[in-house]
């Protein structure tokens, strides 16, 4: 494991002799005879552990300790305490020290213990290391991934959101077409106006004109007042049109026309409305092919594919089936006030595992009910829904590599596949396929993983 360790002791002999014995299994070690500026020293040298005496002539260890956690909370410190200071040593751990160890020192049981201290550092920075990524690279609310495919994604809304383009969003249902609508519009110039939505395949064709550009009082049967239309209502705004391979011919071609007008007429009116308002289209149909069967305007798909963004389905970025479930699990949890802890690994397995025919909605679905029917704190295979578990006997149990595929890709698709399955967790990444941690992050740079 890669650490950078200070040992301070006024005895110097002891403390070169602690760096010795921590050398000889890869530390980088340096000592020093006093803990004066020492944070100058951590901060200069980028320490990762102190260990530190807790009696020497010019300043104790517990001093050494309070301003290391007041200056440098991240440098984890371990003292070294003869018999009759246990019980402060104990005190000490209490104010952040990690651990202490009894002299005269047991080599072992020190290396075990700096090796313990560090693997928890690497854990806990390679966590802060990917909710900074998160943060920096995924800042489209509700939309979670960190597989290439949604790095594609991402670099394509942060390139089109600040537009007034068209955009047609195509992916299979649930993968969250909607929330890419919305992170387009909230992105870009027009978020402090109207968001407005409307699935063409939830109305019947004799109230989508009506809803789309309004109607007059009495301009049909029913039409009791006047009534305005979703295009009026996102004006200056977005108009979000789900499901567009199932809206009707005959609105197909008024639709049309609006967008090349930039103009609307209420049922029942003879009246112009000016309206300007960005369209952005969804489907889970192939609009090609619709237009060949002729049950899609040519003209129209042009029209909305200005810009076309493809949502992969789950099954294809299954390294972010991790990420979205921690993601859901903390959501859940909050949402119905049940304090979740954790999920086991074979748990974990089984989930990651399953092939996600519904999407990201269907796995969104899957926590929010393992959460509501957990008793314990502790999602386990027993809260799994019984289809998702069931499919897990017939599941495959590992990659297939196909004929013809270098031992590099092999190499590359392994480790990929590995680092999913443990949530991005490197340290036991390098556990599983038997290699140090060195080597992993070396070949992660080659591969271009991190």
């Amino acid at each position: 494991m890669d650490a950078n360790i200070l040992i301070i002791d006024d005895e110097k002999d002891q403390a070169e002799a602690i760096a010795e014995s921590l050398r000889n299994v890869g530390y980088t070690c340096s000592t020093a005879e006093s803990g004066n500026k020492v944070v100058d020293i951590i901060r200069r040298d980028g320490i990762d552990v102190v260990i530190t005496d807790l009696i020497m002539h010019d300043i104790d260890g517990m001093k050494i300790l309070k301003e290391i956690k007041e200056k440098a909370p991240d440098t984890e410190v371990i003292l070294i305490t003869g018999h009759g200071t246990v019980e402060t040593a104990v005190i000490s751990m209490q104010k952040g020290a990690a651990t202490y160890l009894l002299k005269p020192v047991n080599i072992n049981l020190l290396r075990v213990a700096v090796g313990k201290v560090v693997e928890k550092q690497n854990i806990v920075r390679s966590n802060i290391e990917l909710h900074k990524q998160l943060e920096e690279k995924f800042a489209f609310a509700g939309i979670v991934g960190n597989s290439q495919q949604m790095h594609r994604i991402f670099n394509i809304l942060k390139q089109i959101a600040s537009t007034t383009a068209t955009v047609l969003v195509v992916g299979e249902s649930g993968t969250g077409k909607e929330l890419i609508a919305r992170a387009i519009h909230y992105n870009g110039p027009r978020k402090n106006n109207p968001f407005v939505e409307l699935n063409s395949a939830a109305i019947s064709e004799t109230l989508l004109e009506s809803e789309l550009f309004g109607h007059e009082k009495g301009s049909f049967t029913g039409a009791a007042y006047q009534r305005k239309g979703k295009f009026e209502y996102a004006n200056n705004g977005t108009l979000f049109l789900d499901e567009i391979g199932d809206m009707p011919l005959t609105t197909q071609a008024k639709l049309l026309r609006v967008i090349e007008d930039g103009r609307i007429v209420r049922i029942g009116s003879n009246e112009t409305i000016k309206i300007d308002v960005r369209i952005i289209a969804a489907t889970n149909k192939d609009l090609g092919a619709l237009v060949k069967e002729g049950k899609f305007r040519e003209d129209l798909y042009f029209r909305f594919n200005v810009i076309c963004m493809r949502l992969p389905p789950l099954r294809e970025r299954q390294e972010d089936v991790f990420l979205l479930m921690d993601t859901f699990i903390k959501e859940f949890s909050k949402k119905n006030g049940k304090k979740i802890k954790d999920i086991t690994p074979e748990a974990r397995k089984i989930l990651f595992r399953y092939n996600w025919p519904g999407n990201v909605r269907e796995l969104k679905n899957c926590i929010e009910s393992m959460i509501v029917f957990n008793q314990n704190g502790i999602l386990d295979i027993n809260d799994i829904p019984e289809h998702i578990y069931k499919s897990n006997k017939t599941a495959l149990t590992g990659p297939v590599f196909p004929v013809g595929i270098t031992l590099e890709e092999m190499e590359k698709e392994l480790m990929k596949n590995t680092l999913a399955y443990v949530g991005g967790n490197r340290g036991e990444t390098a556990r599983i396929l038997g290699i140090g941690e060195r080597t992993l992050y070396r070949k992660l740079e080659k591969y271009n993983l991190k």
